[in-house]
Parts: C-alpha cells; structure tokens; sequence
C-alpha cells in the first residue's frame, strides 16, 4: 500500500492504546510493542473519531482539517497504518 484511502473506513487497532499528552499524545501497541508520538492535536482527533466516521475523510472532516491540509493527513495516516497503529475495518 502506497496511501492510505481517505474514502475507506478504518480503526485503530484494538492492541493500541491512546494516552494524551499535552504535546498530543502517545499510541503504544501491545502486540508489537512499538511506540508512536503524535505531534498535532488534531491528528489525534482524527484517530480518535475514527471509529466512527465511515471514512477517514468524514474522521479527517470532524477533526476541522481542510480540503487542502489532506495530503499530509493521509501520510501521516500511511505511517500510522504501516505501523500496525491503524487497521482498515471491514465491511
């Protein structure tokens, strides 16, 4: 996978777990152990509210980002999903 998909659905994975930090927050997986720092408050609304919304455009959407900001959400989406942080969710 190149991109990801802003019209597809996705979770965050059910091993990874959330923790808020005034920077914006930390993700840890525990199934791989790894660690990820998010640096933008609204990226971690944008993963938040993932499950919920039917794409990440709409999660993207809620979160107040722009029409011309997508493009670094979905590549900061990509490395989250390259990373086992976040998983398509299936039909």
């Amino acid at each position: 996978m190149t991109t990801v998909d802003l019209d597809r659905a996705w979770d965050l994975h059910s091993q990874v777990s959330v923790r808020p930090e005034p920077f914006g927050a930390l993700l840890y997986h525990f199934g791989t152990r790894r660690l990820t720092f998010l640096k933008d408050r609204r990226l971690l609304a944008v993963v938040r509210s993932l499950a919920d919304a039917p794409s990440a455009r709409e999660a993207c959407r809620a979160a107040g980002v722009r029409d011309d900001e997508l493009a670094s959400y979905r590549s900061a989406l990509t490395a989250l999903v390259r990373s086992s942080m976040v998983v398509g969710r299936n039909p």
